[in-house]
């Protein structure tokens, strides 16, 4: 028999029982299209509707009623409202729109009562279906990160949709929606459950949220209305949950400089120059195959703008948070031990100005599975060497102070600069313009690579989530005593790899990182962060 299901007023969701989302949860997933579809045939049937409505309530005309209703039969031959109302049906009609409307209401609520979820100290589940149901589950020793979105329309019902990113595809689990408090509890509980601490820790901590609440009374339209003005007006992220010094936020004029100077900008300028062109030389067809080009480029690049407005990046208790939007809002947390390869990159444009962007790799977040999910990859937008250095030293808070000296060598440096290694000047036959600036370093558990000329790129594997480790040697690379290394994380945008590498040390590479990679796994804590002592408490052991 499963188990009783408890009203969403409970402020510890994570006790293991099932509760049910927020009860505007079905209007907010499926019936705004409803309305929209809605208010698009009223719109395009709206004149048919004002006769309708003339026809219903015009006073007795007799013999001129019956020759109006014969000519608006033969105008209305193939109009379905037409054929309603010449043909006496408008009753039914209004009775079938009212049973629509009830069964909608009625499938609403069902879809709301069956849509049920619950948090163990394993797993997060959720239960779903009118007909066909279906549970899904997710582990906590699984989870990659966890998001909390806000779009604008569920802000003004002060709810969110909060989704649990798994490992393995297709595996995430969706919350939708959640009161927009509840879903940053909830959050907090998911995370403290995952990262290993005890559940007495947990429920001490669930009944001092409780007690901060006090008991809930019955809210005024005007107390509702000021919630939902400060809810908006808020910042995206409590200070009381990172030190205002971790926090790194993106100015206005960096974010849209960087978009127009991006890749982008050359597409741009080429669709202006073969449109321009075929204008000036009669050929008009271009106008119907690269305005609409042009069009969807300018709306990438102003979703590119939205999407870093209050852009923010901050280290939390929990691991690092990332926050952006205006009117919708969206953030995203990810815990200790996720992150599989972190990648600082250069466009060749944005050189002058110093910009740099980090993108990294988490399982079950490729780059395949959407935009959406390509976008949460992208933890620094655009960011200065300062910039830099503080992201990546929220990314790998253990490594942090032994990457730091190798970092802005890996960045501008060339040949041995930083105590990178040195690719042979016969690399230069397959690297022409890049070869002085591919090399590799390790410390303290951390492989670095840098590479590239046209984009520059210096990436960041902990060897303790390296999957593997491989040498490949083509026949340019045989005749010339070169070999490529390649180091395989999860799926995504980030992808290790040392070309043009002396045969040699690439051999010494392979042996040292596949060692190294066995013995830093089997040390690696960081996935329970809330169970794992702290370096002081090792040192203070060791005594």
């Amino acid at each position: 028999m499963s188990a009783p299901v408890r009203p969403t007023r409970v402020t510890n969701l994570a006790d293991g029982e099932w509760h049910r989302l927020h009860p505007a949860s079905p209007l907010l997933r499926g019936g705004l299209v409803l309305i929209a579809v809605l208010g698009f045939i009223i719109a395009n049937l709206r004149e048919r509707l004002v006769d309708m409505f003339l026809v219903i309530f015009a006073p007795d005309f007799g013999e001129d009623l019956d020759v109006e209703i014969e000519t608006w039969r033969g105008d209305w031959a193939n109009d379905p409202i037409g054929g309603i109302v010449t043909r006496g049906l408008v009753g039914w009609a209004i009775a079938g729109v009212a049973v629509l409307i009830v069964l909608l209401i009625v499938g609403f609520w069902l879809s709301w009562r069956m849509h049920t979820f619950r948090i163990t100290p394993e797993a997060v589940e959720v239960r779903s279906g009118i007909l066909f149901r279906s549970h899904r589950s997710a582990r906590l020793d699984r989870v990659q990160g966890i998001n909390v979105n806000r779009p604008l329309f569920a802000r003004l019902f002060g709810t969110a949709k909060l989704e649990v990113s798994v490992a393995g595809q297709s595996a995430n689990v969706q919350l939708s929606y959640l009161g927009s408090a509840l879903a940053d509890e909830l959050r907090a509980d998911i995370l403290r459950l995952a990262s290993g601490a005890r559940a007495e820790k947990a429920a001490t901590a669930a009944d001092a949220a409780g007690a901060a609440k006090g008991p809930a009374g019955r809210a005024h339209v005007s107390a509702v209305i000021g919630q939902r003005v400060d809810e908006f007006l808020a910042p995206e992220l409590d200070p009381s949950l990172a030190p205002p010094e971790s926090v790194v936020h993106l100015p206005l004029g960096r974010v849209i400089g960087s978009t127009l100077l991006g890749g982008s900008t050359v597409w741009a300028i080429v669709l202006v120059a073969i449109i321009a062109v075929g204008v000036s030389t009669g050929q008009l067809w271009v106008l119907f195959s690269f305005v609409p080009a042009a069009i969807g480029l300018i709306s990438y690049v102003w979703s590119r703008i939205t999407k870093s407005l209050r852009y923010s990046i901050a280290g939390t208790p929990d691991g690092v948070r990332i926050g952006h939007g205006l009117l919708s809002t969206g953030n995203q947390t990810i815990p200790p031990g996720r992150i599989h390869a972190v990648e600082a990159h250069q466009w060749i444009l944005w050189r002058p100005f110093g910009w740099w962007s980090i993108r990294i790799n988490v399982a079950g977040q490729s780059v395949s599975a959407g935009n959406e999910a390509a976008q949460r990859t992208l933890v620094l937008p655009v960011g200065t060497v300062a910039d830099v250095h503080r992201v990546l030293a929220l990314l790998m808070p253990d490594a942090a102070a032994a990457v730091d000296p190798f970092v802005e060598a890996g960045l501008t440096g060339r040949d041995v600069a930083g105590g990178y290694s040195r690719t042979p000047r016969r690399g230069a036959w397959l690297r022409p313009f890049s070869w002085r600036r591919i090399g590799w370093a390790a410390t303290d558990g951390v492989a670095l690579i840098r590479r590239g000329w046209l984009l520059r790129r210096l990436v960041f594997v902990p060897l303790a989530r390296m999957q593997s480790v491989a040498v490949s040697v083509g026949p340019l690379e045989r005749m010339l005593r070169l070999a490529t290394v390649r180091i395989h994380t999860v799926a995504g945008p980030v992808i290790p790899t040392l070309p043009a590498a002396d045969r040699d040390e690439a051999v010494v590479l392979f042996e040292r990182l596949a060692d190294e990679a066995v013995e830093r796994a089997a040390r690696d804590t960081s996935h329970h962060w809330g169970a794992a002592p702290t370096r002081s408490q090792e040192g203070a052991d060791a005594h």
